[in-house]
């Protein structure tokens, strides 16, 4: 759901250097609002502060407001919030349901990457938040589609590969990149789920017991 800044230069780092192998099956999961329940803790974030994340469509900055505001804040207002909650609270959301556990049972079957679209500063707190709930810690930090920098690291592999997230324009850009990797929409917060759009092109699986099953499916064999 993390709203990143337009795309910066590519540069994809080898999967060597990630500490993951190429002979393996790759998963490439994102982290806000498919690991991590983004939208509650930034909505905490921004209450302490004084104002309000509402629920009225699937969007960020559309959702913020101030108490009583029937227009919502000044994007540039927005953004500075997310800024903030990215530098300094970023690693205290909590793990989606089942998220933990799922990504556990896969981690014998395959190499894990978490590609988050987030700002540089939060590197450290987003790399702390993976270790402090046994998540992966292969982490790449990134903005923009998706797709690209995909098929950049797909491309390090011989085995099957899976990319979960829960923007439908990150799955057609790997749809469109890289073609060949399986895909999944998820969607962490109950609240968002009837607001997300959803695509026949890629399966939406909400329950993360079914996705890992689907997941272990898909790059088996």
């Amino acid at each position: 759901m993390a709203e990143a800044p337009p795309a910066l230069p590519l540069i994809v780092p080898s999967l060597e250097r990630l500490g993951l192998r190429r002979d393996r099956p790759l998963v490439i999961v994102d982290v806000d609002e498919v690991l991590g329940l983004f939208m509650a803790g930034f909505g905490g974030f921004v209450a302490e502060r004084g104002y309000e994340l509402r629920f009225e469509r699937f969007a960020l900055f559309q959702n913020l407001f101030r108490p009583g505001a029937t227009e919502h804040l000044d994007l540039t207002e927005g953004r500075q919030l997310f800024d903030d909650y990215f530098r300094t609270d970023c690693g205290a959301m909590e793990p989606a349901p089942g998220a933990v556990d799922a990504l556990k049972r896969l981690k014998p079957r395959a190499e894990i990457l978490i590609l988050s679209n987030a700002p540089a500063d939060a590197e450290r707190l987003r790399g702390d938040w993976l270790k402090r709930h046994g998540l992966p810690e292969a982490l790449i930090l990134s903005s923009g589609p998706k797709g690209p920098i995909t098929a950049a690291i797909v491309a390090q592999t011989a085995g099957k590969t899976a990319f979960i997230d829960d923007l439908l324009p990150n799955l057609d850009s790997v749809a469109e990149h890289s073609p060949a990797t399986a895909r999944f929409q998820h969607v962490a917060d109950l609240r968002l789920r009837a607001l997300a759009p959803r695509s026949d092109r890629h399966p939406r699986i909400d329950d993360w017991a079914e996705l890992g099953e689907a997941i272990e499916a898909a790059i088996s064999g």
